[in-house]
């Protein structure tokens, strides 16, 4: 018995409700000019095809809007940390929350565990900027002391001394930056880093989604 039980776990995944493709709604583009060249070693090149949104559970939702959000700086050096989850992702002046200089955090509070699917983070995108040492993590433990899981990683040189990331720094646009996580990744806390930027040592930030359902 226990071993049918265990075929039927796995045989019947066409009976699961359909995946869907990433609905994920773009602000308008709102950039100055193409990007200025930049030598950075590991520096995402610039595609001119498509890309191709991930698909998620029927069931994916935003899970982060309008969710707590909390920040290793005491203030922000303009806008507010409620930004980053205000549904506001338009690149113009004053729609980023701006942290101070040197390595920071931002980390957004889904209220309890979910099942992520995938995440998307616009930066400010009214310039063509690079972000530096972007690392972005889930856990349940608000403290990210254990169980913590990394998604994404662009600090090369591992400066902010959370390991040596082989992804991409990539220009920043209104179509962000999509974190695609199959399997899905479960946690009730979101945590993004960034140390600075290519136009200056400010970390900036306009919005998040956390794509997933609700862990059972």
């Amino acid at each position: 018995m226990k071993h049918l039980a265990l075929c039927l776990l796995v045989l019947p995944a066409f009976l699961v409700a359909d995946d869907k493709e990433l609905p994920l709604v773009l602000p308008k583009s709102v950039a100055l000019g193409t990007p200025r060249p930049m030598k950075i070693n590991n520096l995402e090149p610039i595609s001119k095809n498509p890309r191709i949104l991930p698909k998620v559970p029927a069931a994916a939702v935003n899970l982060a809007k309008g969710c707590n959000v909390t920040s290793s700086a005491r203030e922000a050096a303009a806008g507010d940390f409620s930004y980053l989850t205000d549904g506001d992702k338009g690149g113009e002046e004053g729609f980023e929350v701006e942290l101070p200089r040197g390595a920071h955090w931002v980390q957004v509070d889904l209220t309890k565990s979910a099942e992520i699917s995938a995440i998307v983070l616009w930066h400010f995108h009214r310039e063509r900027r690079v972000y530096f040492n972007v690392i972005v993590q889930i856990s349940d433990d608000a403290a990210f002391k254990k169980d913590v899981t990394t998604v994404y990683n662009n600090d090369a040189e591992g400066e902010l001394g959370l390991g040596k990331g082989k992804d991409y720094c990539y220009y920043e646009s209104n179509e962000g930056r999509v974190m695609a996580l199959s399997p899905a990744i479960k946690g009730r806390y979101v945590r993004f880093y960034s140390k600075g930027n290519s136009a200056g040592p400010s970390n900036d930030y306009i919005e998040t989604e956390v794509w997933g359902v609700p862990a059972k």
